[in-house]
């Protein structure tokens, strides 16, 4: 039987009792049969030759055609795996089998080449995974045929003979200098010109330039090591007749040193030295360093400068590992006498042409203890010395300006503090004239003499206790016009209110007068106390009635004092 020809069958079948003889009784079924398949076919494929055609702009990996063989089996039977057994394609393509499908998928592992090879033979082989060793001699159960691949031409991109490129080029290159070149062609048989470009970034500073017909790159700008040791680029070409077809090729510039930097030293130090110090004691250790690459750079030379006179304090010394020693010339030094002192370094480098710099340290004079631990160089180092914290300084320094504030108060107040300007009435002083206005300064005290302000008769050169009668009165020195026994003290004071108000270099008009003049004895004798010990009665004051409305006024603001003090 042949599953592949007929695969269901269906039987009927009856059964009848009684022998079969007329009379009985039967009864019929059917049964179904299925034939179950056996790998007894090989598979075929429907032609011996196949022809493919693939253009060269084909990717590799991707798929480039199918082919299947058939198989008249089904399932596991029916499983065929797919080889290229040989022929002159067998490197650049590939073949796998499509499980659902069972397909041959052909793969391109190579890029095509049209001007190179347009053609392609492959013998595939189609062979079953399974084979049942009942029908192995009706094999062999594999097939095979011949499949050619045409390669289409395509105008493709232009194709740089590299795909990466690295130029040199030194930092001091003048600016148009050809760094290298780039070579790009058309792989098309017509063989079309080609141009170049770089491609700038926006953001990217253009250092470099290049030919669009040669694919030479120059500089642009002048390049420094030490800024921008590499810089990467991307150059474009394309071709002329064609600028949609376009390639690009990443381009390293790597930039080279140049003995353009020279040595300095690492940092800046502080050199101490004590007081104490020795003849041929290191005091300290400097290094320094160059921004040139080691082969400009390292080693260092170091020396003192030879254009100034030999230092009688310190010398150098070059301990020939890019480090020097700076060390003591002389016994003690004293910071009364000297500080700083300052000693001149000169550092070069190993390059070609070797370069040189200058540098100065500045050495402090310190005490130190006899471990030589610096204790005080100036008065910030007493103070840490001291172990005196920085908030402990600051409380100090908060109440010294606090005490200075007070004491700057207490003296403003005790010269904002005046003597009164006006004596009190009760006060009642002999020939005191007091003013209420601001005089001119130095230069107006004899402005005003407070001596025409006096009676002539009271102008006297000795003074009297009034307590005590004088038995000889001295003599005044300027005698008045009239004869002061019949002075009038009224006509007296209008007198001298008239020539104070024509006098202009007298006091203002506001400036208070006050006149402590002294008349002569009163015709009604003395009311003092003093002039009579045996009696204290009250004095009658009606004489006063003959002097006027003003000595009457007088009386009732002074009470009982006498008439010579009254007038």
């Amino acid at each position: 039987m042949d599953r592949e020809a007929r695969e269901h069958y269906s039987v009927v079948i009856q059964a009848k009792d009684m022998a079969g003889q007329v009379g009985g009784l039967s009864g019929s079924t059917t049964v179904n049969i299925t034939l179950t398949d056996v790998n007894d076919n090989p598979p075929r494929f429907p032609q011996k030759h196949h022809q493919l055609y693939v253009p060269e702009s084909a990717q590799v990996g991707s798929a480039v055609g199918k082919i299947k063989a058939n198989d008249a089996d089904i399932g596991l039977n029916a499983d065929i795996k797919y080889t290229i057994v040989n022929g002159d394609g067998s490197g650049v393509f590939s073949i796998s089998t499509d499980k659902d499908t069972r397909e041959g998928i052909l793969s391109l592992k190579k890029p095509l080449n049209y001007e190179k090879k347009k053609l392609y033979t492959l013998n595939i082989e189609g062979a079953n995974t399974h084979v049942d060793f009942h029908f192995s001699h009706l094999g062999p159960f594999k097939d095979t045929t011949m499949l050619k691949i045409i390669v289409g031409d395509v105008d493709e991109s232009p194709l740089f003979t590299l795909p990466s490129y690295v130029l040199d080029v030194y930092e001091n290159a003048e600016i148009g200098t050809i760094i290298g070149s780039v070579t790009a062609h058309d792989p098309d048989s017509a063989n079309i010109l080609v141009r170049y470009s770089i491609d700038h970034n926006e953001e990217e500073e253009k250092y470099f330039n290049i030919d669009v017909i040669t694919g030479d790159i120059k500089t642009a700008k002048i390049l420094d090591r030490e800024e921008t040791p590499w810089h990467n680029i991307t150059v474009t070409a394309s071709e002329i007749d064609n600028a949609d077809l376009i390639s690009h090729v990443p381009v390293a510039v790597r930039v080279l040193d140049v003995n353009d930097n020279p040595p300095e030293l690492i940092r800046e130090y502080d050199v101490v030295v004590c007081e104490n110090a020795k003849p041929g004691q290191v005091i300290h250790t400097v290094s320094a360093t160059d921004k040139d690459n080691t082969g400009n750079g390292p080693r260092f030379h170091f020396s003192l400068d030879e254009t100034q006179s030999m230092n009688p304090n310190f010398t150098l010394r070059d301990n020939e590992d890019n480090t020097a020693s700076i060390l003591t010339r002389r016994r003690r030094f004293s910071r009364t006498t000297q500080e700083l002192y300052y000693l001149p370094i000169l550092i070069s480098d190993g390059g070609i042409p070797s370069l040189s710099s200058s540098s100065t340290l500045t050495i402090s004079v310190c005490a130190c203890d006899r471990n030589g631990r610096v204790r005080t160089c100036h008065a910030e180092a007493f103070l840490s010395s001291a172990g005196l914290s920085t908030g402990a300084l600051i409380a100090i320094l908060l109440c010294v300006v606090i005490l200075l504030a007070i004491v700057v108060l207490f003296i403003t107040l005790r010269r904002s503090k005046k003597e009164p300007l006006i004596i009190s009435e009760e006060d009642v002083r002999e020939n005191v004239v007091t003013y209420d206005d601001e005089g001119g300064g130095e230069e107006d005290t004899e402005a005003f003499d407070i001596t025409a302000l006096r009676n002539p008769s009271a102008a006297e050169e000795l003074k009297y206790r009034r307590d005590v009668r004088p038995e000889v009165m001295s003599t005044p020195k300027h005698q008045p016009p009239s004869n002061q026994d019949t002075l009038d003290v009224k006509e007296f004071l209008r007198h001298r209110l008239a020539e104070a108000d024509l006098d202009s270099s007298g006091p203002p008009y506001d400036s208070l007068q006050t006149y402590a003049y002294e008349g002569h004895r009163s015709e009604a004798g003395s009311i003092s106390s003093l002039d009579s010990i045996a009696t204290h009665s009250e004095q009658d004051y009606t004489y006063l009635d003959d002097w006027g409305p003003e000595f009457k006024k007088l009386a009732e603001l002074y009470g009982d004092i006498e008439p010579e003090r009254t007038t």
